[in-house]
């Protein structure tokens, strides 16, 4: 079966495709009668749809996190696309191209991991190159880290998507300590390295990505730090100030109490790292946004966005100027 992607589906549409149930609700409507409603996914994004007719039949042929084949109509509610579904089965996994749901960075993994590497191998502070040393000899940490997204939604929220940021924000904090001489530049490479490595656990992404039953209830900061502490307890001597100030960056990455940080960043290393992942997070968000819009003729995109503002498509030059004939250089 041809696979149909949320992205292209347009209202008044049949549509007979696979998706992933990200949830599977039972409701009922205000005169009473029960009714399915579902979020749908795919790697282009998330369709809400809903089951009116037949609710007794249809719930028990399929769960959530299933693949399952849909047949159906969209149509617009409150201005949003949803799917009305007609008939729904599971369909099994070897019936189904992961790579219609879960996207994969576009960079070169090899690559990726050869950068972090050559950076972590200029930390002079034996303490620090030790852990970063436990950190990237161990080949299991390392599939999790070529693999994981670094977000659900928000940036680089595809497979690798974390190495690639965590490679993005290290390089521009190296750029940042060229600048700023006073930097103690071993401790902040370390932490931008070490500062989503929670994210690991924080995300489930075998067949979709979504949040674990620790990312929900603890969150990556909070894991990140039990994974650093777990490695600097197993080696001798590491100095406990040390560990205070490297673990104080990790936790306070997110800068503000309200965005969810226990503590703001009170050391200089920790507001660049703050400063400089907010940065890398919010131009792939950027990216992505208005990427996702470049199909279009238009010249912004609408305010259904996490800037929650139009913002501005940017097109190529040569799609922009048309040079005159007698300018071109054919």
């Amino acid at each position: 079966m041809s696979k149909k992607l949320i992205k292209d589906l347009k209202p008044g549409e049949e549509v007979k495709s696979i998706f992933f149930t990200q949830r599977k609700e039972l409701r009922k409507t205000k005169a009473g009668d029960p009714y399915l409603a579902l979020e749908l996914s795919d790697r282009t994004g998330t369709l809400e749809a809903k089951i009116w007719d037949q609710v007794s039949k249809y719930k028990d042929r399929f769960s959530e996190k299933e693949f399952v084949v849909v047949t159906g109509r969209t149509g617009l509610y409150r201005d949003q696309l949803q799917l009305e579904i007609e008939n729904i089965r599971r369909v099994r996994e070897d019936e189904v191209d992961l790579g219609d749901f879960v996207r994969s960075t576009d960079a070169d993994a090899i690559e990726l991991e050869g950068a972090l590497r050559l950076i972590a191998s200029g930390i002079r502070n034996p303490h620090l190159a030790k852990l970063l040393e436990s950190f990237l000899d161990d080949e299991r940490f390392l599939d999790d880290l070529r693999r994981a997204p670094a977000a659900k939604n928000y940036h680089h929220p595809y497979l690798g998507g974390l190495l690639e940021h965590t490679v993005s924000v290290t390089s521009m904090c190296e750029r940042v300590c060229e600048l700023y001489p006073s930097v103690e530049k071993d401790l902040l490479i370390t932490a931008a390295i070490l500062h989503d490595v929670g994210k690991i656990k924080e995300l489930d992404y075998q067949k979709s990505i979504d949040y674990s039953d620790e990312g929900r209830f603890l969150g990556h900061l909070v894991l990140g730090d039990e994974m650093v502490r777990e490695r600097v307890r197993n080696m001798e001597n590491f100095p406990a100030e040390l560990e205070m100030r490297l673990r104080h960056a990790i936790l306070s990455h997110h800068g503000e109490l309200e965005w969810g940080s226990p503590k703001q960043p009170m050391t200089l290393e920790a507001l660049i790292l703050h400063h400089v992942d907010n940065m890398d997070a919010k131009i792939n968000s950027f990216i992505e946004i208005t990427e996702h819009r470049a199909e279009s003729n238009g010249k912004w995109t609408d305010m259904r966005n996490l800037f929650r503002r139009p913002l501005y498509i940017p097109k190529a030059i040569n799609q922009e100027i048309e040079l005159p004939l007698e300018d071109s250089l054919f």
